[in-house]
Formats: structure tokens, sequence, C-alpha cells
């Protein structure tokens, strides 16, 4: 059964998390590539997950949280793309919100994995 490492995904969720934020500090925007998100290696470990855990709500819910925090990354990357730096500023607290449920919903499916 292939498990998600939850303490490596919440790793390197908060090292990417600190980058893409810091991609915007002070109006840097060049400073990371924007599109790496779409490569995110929560979302493959999340494809290749098996078990019981997989039919939990806890995992519906990292699903839904997951695909919130892209669909958030993603507005602000657009919009970033489209020169709208201010507009893309106002979505990143509710990034911030969003990978902090993220977070928080890795630790409720580290309890359902343990069970």
């Amino acid at each position: 059964m292939k498990r998600i490492d939850i303490d490596g995904a919440i790793r390197l969720h908060n090292q990417w998390r600190r980058q893409f934020l810091n991609a915007f500090a002070g109006g840097a925007y060049a400073d990371m590539p924007l599109s790496e998100h779409r490569g995110c290696l929560l979302g493959g470990s999340m494809n290749r997950a098996e078990g019981d855990y997989k039919s939990t709500p806890a995992w519906a819910e990292l699903q839904a949280i997951h695909q919130r925090f892209h669909a958030l990354a993603n507005e602000i990357v657009e919009l970033s793309s489209n020169g709208l730096p201010g507009d893309a500023d106002l979505l990143l607290p509710e990034l911030s919100e969003a990978s902090h449920q993220l977070v928080a919903q890795l630790d409720k499916l580290r309890t359902a994995q343990e069970s």
C-alpha cells in the first residue's frame, strides 16, 4: 500500500508556499517561475496513493482543499501575467489561509492513515 509521506508533503508544501509568496514580496514577480505550482508534488503523491483511507471524508476534504489552493495560485499567476499585480496581491492572504487549511488537513489525514 502506497501512503503519502505526510511530513514530507507538509515540508515540500511549506517550502513551495514560501517561494511563491516571496516571489510576490515587494512586487518581485520574476523571482520564481510562478507556473511551477502546476507540477505539484503533493498532487502526484495523492494520485499514486493507495489504501482504505482514500475513501474517508478526510481524504475527500484534502482533495477539495488542494484543488482550491491551486485554483487560487492559478488565479494569482494569471492576474500577475496579465499586468494586474495589485489584484494578484489581494489574493495572497486567501492563498495563505488555503495553505494553512491544507497543512491542517494533512494532519487529519495522518490520523486516518494511522487507524
